[in-house]
């Protein structure tokens, strides 16, 4: 079922509503003074014991917020209510006078705990009364007229509803089932797909063409306690027409500290922006790149005809991974993947090489030859598995590019774009790339292997500004003979 508002599309049906909701209907135009600003505002109101609960994790805020943003609307509250009838229609009377728009989401149904259109016309101090259009609808979608039957809840709705047909974006057709909204306040379902789909198809009921958002974002790293002098003079100087934001990230591989610069004035922008260039230390700047995974192929193809020493095993590994597929079709491959730097430089590459991620993920516990004969009882008609096997690893001196398993194991050709690169070599790749991966690497660890037989590498401790016992990230480690010194 798709819901979606069209108003001037309502409106030219009046003529063939029941005579309440004709008589209410100039009211929905009503909007609240905003102050005696020309801002455009929105309040979100999301509904459902489940998300206070914690049933359930709320995401249409999040694409509610996003949406809005890209039409120009400001969204200057987000509401979380329970399933109560007097709760929600406090919430939306509040909002509703303060805000241009107020959007619901969730407590649309057949059931006892969908109370939202009840909710609004309380707010509204309407009754909830059956629409003709949704009566026949209801008739049309599931073949029902009993006017206690539970799909025909769907059609009670205030008596002011005005029924608004949205654009289905996959198909450019008319959306068959309306969205209803009452003055400012547009009741949006509860399922994630179906609210998208309807926010998407009305787009045009919000967009704003006075405004235009504008925003930048600097990548530092650096710790907050850091760059706060700094930050306190820019929002000082630039505050009251750009919103400085700083957000520490403890757990990225590249970054401590995202900076967002947001304004309605791309001028006001791009004078905090220089103002925060000039006083940050080049150094601290990271040049990040945020989906190295869309640019997987350009990048990595770049990198490989650059002519630079990692540039040309960069392009040997391609050469291989090239020849396999030449050999095998990907029905017939699959990516070894441990979660190890070496595999998460494998598969970034084995995803430029094909340029698509239509990967199914098996996971297969034990050891590596037991879990190479249970991956072929399960997936038989694999013939070669990717490696991200280097020359240092244990065993495989010996090794070629492509080569059998060894006599006793299960039958694979063993795949190795890795064979040659060096330790620096993956890390320079990732790095240079900005491809995330596992953060133990940044906590000390240098090769990772079973929760037994890992710790920190020694070579890596140091003592910090505190005098505490600390350690360097795994990429800096200075001789690679002592990657394996922390696994016993």
């Amino acid at each position: 079922m798709h819901w979606a508002l069209r108003i001037c599309r309502s409106i030219g049906r009046v003529g063939r509503e029941s005579r309440p909701f004709q008589a209410m209907a100039a009211q929905s135009s009503t909007l609240p003074v905003q102050n005696g600003r020309d801002a455009i505002t929105a309040g979100i109101i999301i509904i459902g014991d489940e998300i206070l609960k914690g049933l359930t994790q709320d995401t249409n805020s999040f694409f509610m917020c996003r949406k809005l943003r890209s039409l120009g609307v400001k969204v200057a509250r987000i509401s979380v209510v329970p399933d109560d009838v007097d709760t929600i229609a406090t919430e939306i009377s509040s909002f509703a006078a303060k805000f241009t728009y107020v959007l619901t989401s969730g407590g649309i149904g057949p059931t006892h705990d969908d109370v939202t259109f009840e909710a609004v016309a309380k707010a509204f101090g309407e009754q909830v009364c059956p629409h003709p259009e949704l009566v026949a609808l209801v008739h049309r979608f599931f073949g029902k007229m009993d006017v206690h039957c539970p799909e025909m809840k769907l059609a009670h709705v205030p008596e002011s509803s005005l029924l608004n047909y949205g654009t289905d974006k996959r198909t450019g057709d008319a959306m068959k089932y309306p969205l209803v909204s009452v003055r400012n306040v547009y009741v949006f379902p509860g399922i994630p797909v179906l609210m998208e789909r309807a926010l998407e198809g009305l787009g045009h009921l919000f967009r704003n063409e006075q405004t235009r958002f504008y925003s930048r974002e600097i990548y530092v790293s650096a710790d907050e306690t850091l760059l706060a002098p700094m930050l306190n003079q820019a929002n000082a100087c630039f505050g009251h027409h750009t919103h400085l934001g700083s957000y520490p990230d403890w757990v990225n591989n590249y970054y401590r500290v995202r900076l967002t610069l947001d304004s309605e004035s791309e001028q006001h922008l791009e004078e905090a922006y220089s103002f925060l260039m000039q006083n940050l230390h080049p150094a601290l700047i990271v040049p990040l790149v945020t989906d190295p995974v869309a640019r997987a192929a350009t990048d990595v193809y770049a990198l490989a005809e650059s002519g630079s020493a990692l540039g040309q095993k960069v392009a040997a590994a391609l050469r291989t991974m090239e020849e396999a597929l030449g050999r095998f079709s990907l029905a017939q491959i699959c990516v070894g993947f441990n979660g190890g730097k070496d595999c998460t430089a494998l598969l970034h590459l084995f995803h430029a090489a094909v340029q698509r991620y239509h990967l199914r993920l098996c996971t297969v516990q034990g050891h590596i030859q037991q879990a190479l004969a249970d991956l072929k009882a399960q997936q038989p008609q694999l013939q070669a598995v990717l490696m991200g096997t280097r020359r240092t690893d244990p065993y495989s001196r010996t090794l070629t590019p492509m080569c059998m398993t060894d006599p006793g194991w299960p039958e694979y050709m063993r795949v190795n774009p890795l064979l040659d690169w060096t330790y620096r070599d993956i890390w320079q790749f990732l790095r240079t790339l900005f491809v995330p991966y596992c953060i133990l690497y940044d906590k000390g660890y240098t090769s990772l292997g079973s929760m037994s037989n890992t710790q920190k590498n020694p070579a890596l401790r140091y003592t910090n500004a505190l005098g505490q016992e600390s350690y360097q990230p795994a990429y800096l480690l200075e001789n690679e003979e002592e990657e394996r010194t922390s696994r016993h």
